[in-house]
């Protein structure tokens, strides 16, 4: 797998919050770290288009089993970023825009497009121009917030997005371009993993829940709704790629769950600290106390001379 690039590189591009690069922590990290991921394993030996690409750092990743990648992305300081930090021979980066992309018919085995359908309120001319650029046994790969999970019920509104989908409306978009397509679903979750150590072991997957009353039933497949779809899309009569029915991401440094680790240990030195403020506060009122108790006591004398009593 290509290398990541080292947090805190002199070379990092700036994070507005519109794009993601290397070193931004916590769970976006794994968001779009694993989409890149799952997809490299579809894109062996493929001629690919990176279509907003952004920093770069997901053409790199593809470039390490791809045939070729071409990454595009319309900010010419994001593409120059790209050629700086990362080369190889059969990975090249150029300013596009990805509603007037710069390449002929059948150009590309598959297209992978995350973090971009949102951003963009032209979804319709997006695909087509995907299509065309496809060659007629290509495969789309392509990332879509569910509107339902990441807006409406948390309230929260990205100023980057443009136009987010519905499932329903995902699909039906994907059905005028490319009507053969399989949607799988995306969320960061916490979890006890449980795995067999020996390598003649039986494959297999299951997928417990405990309900709010310690019940456990048995899924095959996780008992929550998507935050985001990742869509693999081609034309009628095309063979779609078989991924692992489930796909799990993490990074040998563990960085999310040590990142929780931390802000746990802080949280509890924090009430250790505020506990210890308190008993402090509590006994210097009981001193205060003993020495307005004191007829002649300082406190005595000098509410007396400020009252004149």
């Amino acid at each position: 797998m290509a290398a990541q690039p080292a947090p805190g590189s002199d070379d990092a591009l700036e994070f507005t919050g519109e794009r993601f690069t290397p070193e931004c922590v916590r769970e976006i990290v794994y968001e779009h770290w694993h989409r890149y991921a799952w997809a490299r394993g579809l894109v062996r030996d493929k001629d690919v288009l990176d279509c907003a690409c952004g920093e770069g750092y997901g053409s790199h990743l593809l470039a390490d089993a791809a045939k070729s990648v071409v990454g595009v992305d319309v900010d010419p300081k994001a593409v120059a970023h790209a050629r700086r930090r990362y080369s190889a021979d059969h990975l090249s980066f150029q300013q596009a825009d990805a509603l007037d992309l710069p390449f002929d018919e059948n150009r590309f085995d598959v297209v992978v497009s995350f973090e971009t359908l949102e951003h963009l309120a032209e979804h319709d001319d997006l695909l087509a121009g995907f299509r065309r650029v496809l060659k007629p046994d290509g495969v789309l790969l392509l990332s879509s917030p569910d509107k339902r999970t990441y807006s409406d019920l948390t309230g929260y509104d990205n100023e980057f997005h443009v136009r987010e989908l519905y499932r329903d409306e995902l699909e039906a978009l994907l059905g005028r371009h490319f009507p053969n397509y399989r949607l799988s679903g995306q969320k960061l979750m916490f979890h006890s993993l449980v795995w067999a150590l020996d390598d003649d072991a039986p494959t297999g997957a299951e997928h417990l829940t405990a309900d709010d009353d310690r019940g456990v039933s048995r899924d095959p497949r996780p008992h929550v709704e998507p935050l985001y779809f990742l869509a693999m899309a081609a034309g009628d009569g095309v063979d779609l790629p078989a991924p692992p029915a489930l796909s799990l991401f993490t990074d040998t440094a563990e960085s999310v769950y040590a990142h929780y680790n931390d802000e746990v240990a802080r949280h509890i030195r924090a009430g250790e600290l505020l506990a210890e403020r308190e008993r402090e506060i509590e006994r210097l009122r009981e001193r205060l106390a003993d020495l307005e108790r004191g007829a002649d006591s300082p406190w005595t004398r000098l509410r007396r001379w400020l009252t004149g009593r």
